[in-house]
């Protein structure tokens, strides 16, 4: 009994001292954000704290008070792995009619609880016209008796539209393409939903929330519930005239209709409920792009929209044979997936490894938007003051539609003498060995005792003697032609990119092996299309902003490129822009064959291309 008596003292004290802390005591005011002349709809102030006084509200002069204040209060405990919470709350409802059309103010409340003065934000409700159908408020009012008891579908009870931001634009600059649903019956889903494939544009889809929020909407003297169905940010890849292809829609509606049975017409107040299906299109929409002004500056990238650049050195005082890195990081909104990394001039006396970029995008109804940085490692071999240019960046500027070109600030790096001990690891930089330990190249040579015989002559002026120094002075006139030869084909950067080209294809497609043993479908196709546009942009020596389905045939005849393999590089490119909207099955099917086929056609297509 005594037992039982303390392990109920125990769990009052731990059910009074447990119980945590309630947030800030405040009011919270909820009502829709729009509703059509003649609605009645529900508006509420909820305080969480039942220690409430002298609650009033300012006067609500632009509706009319049908009901209220009515009051209701609410409290729970919960118990969660021995933590203890709990919460309380009192709402104050008004039922209200809106009796004209505008924009009104919902004042503020205000009240004393927990011996505070509290008080709600004022906000406002939008009030919608009539619906002209028959002159009655609310989402669906507008429907014809006929439809009504046919149980068919008007071309304005239910459609989608198609918009987008601009139709006259630059090349690469960003278009948002908007479906928006009208809806004044109940609409269940789509059955099928078939989008145009958006030939002569690149297209990353805009991520929307999951609980997408249903508005009111007065169009065209009705009244819809509305809500965004699909966002995509287009970038045209050619000039001209564009055309984005009509949408089909496989809508599922449920409506009520007039019963002719008694006893369907007793349970179901009158109506029966019948499922129409209807197919929706959207219309075409053609688009202007412009080609961008002459004038391009030297050294521009193919950037379009509007970035900023910045950029760090890791140290300005540095021992011989240690190592640097310059950091560049561009921001902004614009074709960032397309930038190439800017160059940098280095003095000669540097060991220069690849860049290493870093991609940080996302994709907004305003564009693609994030940062790309670029890190530079960089290995001074020799003692001495060294200075690192500014770096330049030159792009298209959509606001002001003119070229602007950032810089960076250039650095003074001191390097001093190398101590010979220090070793340094470099890793992550993929033009050099994966690993590679510095200052450990040269090892001593192991020393033997010889003994030496005298053979009958002396080794000066004979043949060894000559062969001694000749055969090195033949290994350095060599190793010099050959040095210079690559430096003179460095030198030319059209050559360097052909050669190059293959390599950095294979490359991008072994990134692409990765992403489809991952089961990464979305990133695995964009990898493709970057390994093959790349591959025939430094091939062919084109910029990559001029080459596109259309003129990409031409270009590749001229290098004697059989039809054949043409149209398999076409193909390829129409499968990897379609699959980003496969079903998810499908796109993981065709993942092996496009990579064996991409794999395929740059090899027969570097077979043939030479120079």
């Amino acid at each position: 009994m005594k037992k039982t008596f303390y392990i109920w003292i125990l769990l009052n004290v731990w059910m009074l001292t447990g119980i945590y802390a309630a947030d800030q005591v405040g009011i919270t005011a909820n009502a829709p954000d729009a509703v059509a002349v003649g609605d009645q709809f529900r508006l509420s102030f909820t305080i969480n704290t039942q220690n409430v006084r002298d609650f009033r509200v300012g006067e609500i002069k632009d509706f009319d008070v049908l009901m209220g204040p009515s009051r209701s209060q609410q409290s729970s405990t919960q118990i969660i792995n021995g933590k203890v919470t709990s919460s309380s709350s009192i709402t104050f409802t008004y039922i209200l009619m809106a009796n004209k059309e505008g924009t009104f103010t919902i004042p503020a409340a205000t009240a004393q609880a927990d011996g505070k003065e509290v008080a709600s934000t004022p906000f406002q409700v939008k009030v919608l016209p009539k619906d002209e159908a028959n002159g009655i408020g609310g989402v669906g009012s507008g429907d014809t008796q006929t439809s009504r008891n046919s149980g068919t579908l008007n071309a304005t009870d239910l459609f989608i539209t198609s918009t987008t931001s601009k139709t006259t634009v630059y090349e690469q600059e960003a278009i948002l393409l908007t479906y928006k649903i009208y809806a004044a019956v109940d609409l269940r889903g789509f059955d099928n939903v078939k989008l145009p494939d958006f030939k002569g544009f690149q297209s990353q889809e805009v991520e929307l929330p999951d609980d997408r929020r249903w508005e009111l909407e007065h169009y065209r003297g009705r009244n819809y519930r509305t809500t965004i169905y699909r966002q995509f940010v287009l970038f045209p890849q050619q000039t001209g005239q564009l055309e984005i292809e009509s949408a089909r829609f496989d809508a599922s509606v449920v409506r009520a209709i007039e019963a002719i049975d008694p006893f369907d017409a007793f349970f179901n107040r009158g109506n029966t409920y019948v499922e129409i299906k209807k197919t929706l299109t959207t219309p075409k929409i053609l688009v202007t792009v412009n080609p961008l002004p002459n004038g391009k500056p030297e050294g521009y990238t193919g950037g379009v929209g509007d970035f900023s650049i910045s950029s760090s050195l890791s140290s300005n005082h540095v021992k011989a044979n240690d190592a640097v890195t310059l950091k560049i990081n561009i921001t902004g909104v614009g074709n960032l997936k397309l930038i190439k990394a800017p160059e940098v001039k280095f003095p000669d006396d540097f060991e220069i490894y690849d860049p290493k970029v870093d991609n940080q995008f996302r994709i907004t109804s305003t564009g693609l938007s994030g940062s790309q940085t670029i890190e530079y490692l960089v290995i001074p071999r020799n003692a001495g003051n060294y200075k690192i240019p500014a770096v330049k960046f030159s792009y298209f500027d959509t606001k002001s539609q003119s070229y602007k070109t950032l810089t960076t600030e250039a650095y003074e790096l001191q390097v001093d003498k190398g101590d010979g001990t220090s070793s340094q690891t470099v890793t992550n930089y993929n033009n050099k060995e994966d690993l590679r330990i510095l200052n450990e190249d040269i090892r001593f040579i192991k020393q033997n005792d010889v003994k030496l015989r005298p053979r009958g002559g002396y080794f000066f002026n004979s043949l060894g003697y000559w062969l001694f120094y000749l055969i090195p002075l033949a290994f350095f006139i060599i190793i010099f032609i050959i040095y210079r030869r690559q430096i003179a084909e460095n030198a030319n950067v059209t050559k360097m990119k052909n050669k190059k080209a293959n390599k950095v294809a294979l490359k991008r497609m072994k990134e692409a092996g990765k992403l489809l043993a991952d089961g990464n479908g979305d990133q695995f196709y964009d990898e493709v299309l970057k390994a093959l546009w790349g591959y025939t942009s430094d091939k062919l020596n084109i910029p990559s902003s001029m080459l596109s389905k259309d003129n990409i045939e031409g270009q590749l005849k001229e290098h004697q490129v059989s039809q054949e393999v043409i149209n398999e590089f076409i193909e390829i490119l129409d499968t990897c822009e379609f699959a980003r909207f496969a079903p998810g099955e499908e796109k993981h099917q065709n993942m092996d064959k496009v990579y064996a086929s991409a794999l395929d056609t740059i090899g027969k297509m570097e077979n043939t291309i030479k120079h």
